[in-house]
């Protein structure tokens, strides 16, 4: 007689058994059910935009603490956390010359632990940088962010140069996370530090994403205004919206081993 299932399996394999289109109509209720519940738990939801940043520094932190115990960066994406270090150096930039404040903090922190996460990965520990399926090309994201930023940027009274940046920081670090994603996709097991880094990015992104459509609710859409006019405002909410769509099949995954007692995650094919 075989034991009865935990809830938790039984639904993962009544959700996994789904077509496609089901899975997606599951995933939009969940993300609108943790919506809701933030909007009423968190009161301000400027707290949610630091909790994302707060989260991405504990994601570095568990990445510092895999590559000092462990020494082998294995399964880490270089080319990721050069978008990141990018993506972070024009957003401080941004930050120091349109709106100083705690998230220039913040990200100034995220920033200096990312360098030394590439100078690490790069001379450190470069024997066991797994280069040949770190093979996402860089231009192939960075090139048509730099375009789409010089097509739809904000329209504030900001200098054009600085507000063309900040919309190319925005659109990249929507997508920096892809050249990871490559490379999990390329060898099918992820091991467990690897795997609490990129389900911290994914938490991350899903609270910017939370904070931005709540505010936006909140002010009753003023907000969009706020931001400018033209594609601008869409733009911006488009992008949290993608890059929490972007990793949300990975955590779904990672929340299933997790509860499973899998140390080591293994990725179905055509998951990421």
């Amino acid at each position: 007689m075989r034991p009865p299932k935990r809830p938790i399996q039984a639904v993962t394999t009544w959700v996994r058994r789904q077509p496609p289109k089901v899975k997606a109509f599951l995933a939009v209720v969940a993300g609108m059910t943790a919506l809701v519940l933030l909007r009423f738990i968190v009161h301000d939801h400027d707290n949610l935009f630091v909790a994302a940043e707060a989260v991405h520094s504990i994601g570095i932190s568990v990445l510092i603490y895999k590559l000092m115990k462990e020494k082998t960066c294995a399964g880490l994406s270089l080319k990721t956390q050069e978008l990141t270090a990018m993506f972070l150096a024009v957003r401080l930039y941004c930050s120091f010359v349109m709106e100083y404040d705690i998230h220039t903090v913040l990200d100034l922190a995220t920033l200096a632990t990312t360098l030394w996460v590439i100078y690490t990965i790069r001379f450190k520990l470069k024997s066991s940088y797994m280069e040949d399926k770190d093979n996402f090309a860089l231009y192939y994201v960075a090139a048509p962010c730099a375009v789409l930023a010089l097509l739809i940027h904000p329209s504030t009274s900001h200098n054009l140069l600085n507000r063309i940046l900040w919309a190319f920081c925005v659109y990249l670090e929507a997508v920096s996370v892809l050249p990871q994603l490559r490379v999990m996709q390329n060898t099918k097991i992820v091991e467990p530090f690897t795997a609490h880094y990129v389900f911290a990015l994914g938490v991350a992104r899903f609270l910017s994403c939370a904070h931005w459509v709540l505010q936006v609710l909140d002010t009753r859409g003023h907000l969009l205004v706020a931001l400018g006019y033209g594609l601008w405002p869409s733009m911006v909410l488009i992008s949290e919206i993608v890059q929490t769509f972007i990793l949300a099949d990975f955590c779904y995954y990672y929340v299933k081993s997790v509860f499973g007692g899998q140390l080591v995650l293994r990725l179905p094919s055509g998951v990421v």
